[in-house]
């Protein structure tokens, strides 16, 4: 959206659109924790009260959405998951392109082709909602905490405005914010908690590895020694992996020391027009790893990835968003052991914070 493009809304009456009975084709099987879950959602949205799923990453919440999101749309309700990134856009459309058949499915983010037929089921950036006014009986708001979402009040704003203002409002995320939890509480919501990924097994714990003078050792030219053999390591068993960067500019200076080593690493970051693409052959083996900035800290499933933070203990890796990140490891059943490193040069609050949250999380029954 541009401050330049013209907003008009109807004054009309009620645009109506009769759509077809979706067809359903999800054959999964729920765990436990996730019917339980799924249930007290559907029941929170019948209501028309608001929900929150606040569970672990790799909990499989999306699974959990479907059923809510079926028998709205059997009611003829227009449904919107709206997430603060693009990237979980693009993750969750072929899913649900999968899952709902028979209707229209709108993915709407920059840069996404323009659609004119009405769509009952629409999967938005928060960004997006500004085209909207009133138009959604149920909203989902799917990353809840993810930048800029929690940081922008008027993206907050939109959501309240393109929902009808009975339709109520289910927000998902693994790291609620203390003024989230609060909110919940206070206007008493309904409230779902997973501990536990949908596989069982425990979220992989961060180790801690120091690369003191990184920054240096990049600037000339050389690649730091522990994160080059973590690398090396990587490439010898055939292991996906995923680097994150605290800065574009560190990371646009490592890649070509990295090309040196393997040619198909690439970086990835906000303003990459090819990121789609990249991510995209990452998770299809055509890529050995990827160099990325917090871009990448959450929407993105990679069978047996393995990561690393390059600077972990920069302000922008937060305590929730290096939970995100390490959530990358561990969600394939086949591989839930993968390897999670953060490389710093001194240990912050925020990673005692992340690590603390994480083990706390592996308590729970």
């Amino acid at each position: 959206m541009c401050s330049c493009e013209d907003l008009i809304t109807w004054a009309g009456p009620s645009y109506f659109v009769k759509q077809a009975s979706p067809h359903f084709t999800w054959t999964g099987t729920l765990t436990s924790q996730q019917q339980k879950a799924a249930h007290a959602l559907n029941e929170s949205l019948q209501r028309k009260r608001n929900h929150l799923i606040h569970a672990v990453c790799g909990a499989g919440k999306t699974e959990i959405l479907f059923a809510a999101i079926h028998k709205a749309l059997e009611q003829n309700k227009r449904v919107c998951v709206a997430t603060p990134r693009t990237d979980v856009v693009l993750e969750l459309y072929p899913r649900f392109l999968q899952v709902f058949q028979n209707i229209t499915i709108h993915a709407l983010y920059g840069g996404a082709e323009p659609n004119s037929q009405f769509a009952q089921l629409v999967l938005a950036t928060t960004h997006q909602l500004y085209r909207f006014e009133q138009a959604f009986d149920v909203m989902i708001v799917d990353e809840a905490d993810a930048f800029p979402y929690t940081y922008d009040q008027a993206l907050q704003s939109a959501v309240l405005k393109a929902k009808k203002l009975d339709a109520p409002i289910a927000f998902v995320t693994a790291t609620p914010s203390t003024k989230l939890l609060n909110q919940r509480q206070k206007e008493d919501w309904g409230y779902s908690f997973i501990a536990r990924r949908f596989h069982g097994f425990l979220l992989p714990v961060p180790q801690y590895q120091p690369l003191w003078n990184y920054e240096k050792a990049f600037k000339k030219n050389r690649i730091p020694q522990k994160l080059l053999h973590w690398v090396n390591k990587r490439l010898e068993n055939n292991e996906p992996f995923l680097i994150f960067f605290p800065t574009i500019d560190l990371m646009e200076r490592a890649v070509s020391l990295f090309q040196a080593i393997e040619p198909t690493i690439e970086s990835v970051h906000s303003e990459d027009p090819m990121r789609k693409e990249k991510v995209l052959q990452l998770r299809n083996e055509q890529r050995k790893g990827l160099l990325t900035t917090t871009i990448l800290e959450r929407g993105i499933t990679i069978k047996n990835v393995q990561v690393a933070v390059v600077g972990s203990e920069s302000p922008i890796f937060t305590a929730s968003a290096l939970i995100q990140i390490s959530g990358r490891v561990g969600r394939n059943p086949q591989f839930p052991n993968g390897q999670i490193v953060f490389f710093h040069h001194g240990i912050t609050l925020e990673m005692d914070r992340a690590c603390k949250k994480i083990l706390e999380m592996n308590c729970y029954e």
